[in-house]
């Protein structure tokens, strides 16, 4: 376990894998089968954007129809598709090529072709190592993710890991993204400058005593690296491992050093990997949809913390935190004790939670962290490497050397299997908001095949029944007032939205979005007012003197009809501090 401290700050932030060494291995699925030309039942079809059905749906409508009564078709304008094209239905397989040949002939048409589907061909990869990856397809304790890949393997999301950085490795390469350095000491950072835009892991080795007084000596752990090959390792290249999204794009995002990081170099990296504005950085051009953080320490959450993840939610950035390798309470742990995260445990090659992991009611799912040795094996030992979890390394006991395989343990490499499922969930699905993939995950999550002393949230985590849920489940309703309501001194106000078009009541699980701008949330109670008048607590004074509530709640409204005029009321029971309601929303 790499544990390292930041002398003068005021959290110990350290990469949290309880693992010794050992070597390691890697594999892909299939692409599509070619569907036949015709019939075909749907046709797809881009306008020109200068042309009106490129805009207006009832132009489209009205050009579809009569392009198929041209062609002796029954054709349909259906909807419009994300990239703005217009699906076309026949009503039933046809032949497509009398109607094809009318949108062809039309200049205000830049294409039309048949809507064709995609088979899977096969569903193991090649990588050489595939076979020891246990984590990802074993049915007692397996996460199931290669039935996952035929329908999405993360293409088109980003993945910041805030971690060590990255040492090259030829089977990360391919998915990595421009990062950025956060680390502000020279001296930890082993580069001879502060923050710069290059994140290659310098090594976080440390000499005995260096790192606190009887802290031991250890090696560089290259720790980003491994958690950046479960998430995204290069798949079917005959080489290594595969990554649960090898679709998906790495931004390594560099906060741990020698003795460490410090929380003030954290916060800044979650905001500015979400999309956020950090002076005397420049912009990320490719903000992360996900965030993978296997690090921590000891200590409750902060509001240093917690305002920076609600911030990085905000923007619609999905946060993973290990829950911790003390084997106690998560809540003891941060970032794991905070909101508006998905907080991982570890379990084993048996299905029981892992003897180092930490637990608690603040779990919210688990997912294979491994175990390279035995509880009852000396601290140290690596006894049992095959049932740890395989991925991306370097043998340098100090600086880089050569880049290897090795098996690691840890709530350090849970995470990052959630992280990778979080970006299967938003590539298959990019209008998922982080509390839409979590709620996912953790209603899609099986029983453990073994046992969880104290707590390891829904379950395991299970890839192919959550990416099918979410795939196969239209999006559900929402609805959103922007307006800014003030926030007076010992006031009370309230921010209405009309909720019309649902069928029957409230869904168990409504969700809540509320974003409110205030600098001293605990004189805050907000409630959720339904329209039979029945009032929900959100939050009721919590929160001391941080600032400002950006979460999303989980309500249980079954019981109420979801048609009618919705409140969000604020109540403050203090003076000295103001405000406004900035936005909410209801997800049903």
């Amino acid at each position: 376990m790499s544990v390292t401290l930041l002398a003068g700050t005021a959290t110990t932030s350290m990469a949290l894998s309880a693992a010794d060494p050992a070597p390691a291995a890697r594999t892909l699925p299939a692409a599509g089968a070619p569907a036949a030309a015709a019939p075909a039942e749907n046709l797809i079809v881009g306008y020109k954007s200068s042309a009106a059905e490129a805009g207006s749906n009832d132009a489209a409508a009205a050009d579809v129809a009569a392009k198929g009564k041209k062609a002796s078709k029954k054709a349909k304008f259906e909807r419009r598709l994300g990239t703005g094209a217009a699906l076309v239905t026949l009503g039933a397989p046809a032949d497509a090529a009398a109607v094809m040949a009318q949108f062809r002939a039309d200049p205000d048409v830049a294409y039309v072709e048949p809507d064709s589907r995609a088979y899977a061909l096969a569903v193991t990869p090649n990588d050489t190592e595939y076979a020891k990856q246990w984590d990802l397809f074993e049915p007692t304790a397996g996460m199931n993710v290669p039935a996952a890949w035929d329908k999405t393997t993360g293409s088109g999301v980003t993945v910041a890991v805030i971690d060590t950085g990255y040492v090259a490795h030829s089977d990360v390469a391919p998915n990595i993204v421009a990062g950025y350095d956060f680390i502000s000491s020279s001296t930890a950072a082993r580069d001879g400058n502060g923050r710069d835009n290059n994140p290659a892991d310098q090594g976080d080795w440390s000499a005995a005593g260096e790192c606190g007084t009887g802290s031991t000596a250890s090696n560089s752990s290259w720790h980003g690296t491994h958690v950046a090959g479960t998430i995204a390792a290069a798949t079917g290249n005959s080489k290594g491992v595969a990554g649960i999204a090898y679709g998906a794009k790495i931004q390594p995002v560099r906060v741990l050093g020698k003795c460490g990081g410090a929380t003030s170099d954290i916060v800044d990296a979650i905001t500015w990997a979400s999309g956020g504005s950090v002076a005397g950085v420049p912009a990320n051009a490719t903000p992360a949809k996900v965030i993978n953080m296997s690090l921590g320490g000891s200590g409750a959450c902060t509001a240093t913390y917690q305002n920076a993840i609600n911030a990085a939610v905000g923007r619609g950035t999905t946060v993973v935190v290990a829950a911790g390798n003390s084997n106690a309470n998560a809540s003891g742990f941060s970032p794991a004790s905070c909101n508006n995260v998905i907080n991982v445990a570890s379990t084993n090659r048996t299905g029981d939670r892992s003897f180092y992991s930490n637990f608690g009611t603040i779990i919210d799912v688990s997912a294979p962290g491994g175990e390279t040795r035995r509880a009852t094996d000396t601290p140290g030992t690596v006894t049992t490497p095959e049932n740890g979890i395989l991925s991306t390394l370097n043998d340098g006991a100090t600086t880089p050397g050569a880049e290897i395989y090795k098996p690691y343990q840890g709530t350090s490499m849970a995470a990052p299997h959630i992280a990778g499922l979080a970006a299967l969930l938003v590539s298959a699905k990019p209008s998922l908001t982080p509390a839409q993939v979590e709620s996912a995950i953790k209603a899609n999550a099986r029983p453990l095949a073994g046992t969880c002393t104290g707590g390891c949230g829904t379950g395991l985590a299970d890839a192919a029944a959550t990416v099918a849920a979410v795939t196969s489940t239209p999006t559900t309703p929402s609805f959103e007032n922007t307006a800014d309501f003030a926030v007076a001194d010992n006031a009370t106000v309230e921010s209405p939205i009309t909720v019309s078009g649902v069928t029957g009541n409230a869904p168990a699980a409504l969700q809540v979005g509320v974003n409110i701008v205030h600098t001293y949330i605990g004189d805050l109670k907000v409630d959720l007012v339904a329209p039979d008048g029945t009032v929900y607590t959100l939050h009721n004074r919590a929160g001391g003197s941080a600032d400002n509530i950006n979460q999303t709640y989980t309500v249980n409204a079954s019981s109420e009809v979801a048609n009618g005029t919705w409140k969000l009321r604020v109540n403050d029971n203090a003076g000295g501090d103001t405000g406004k309601i900035d936005s909410w929303s209801l997800g049903f």
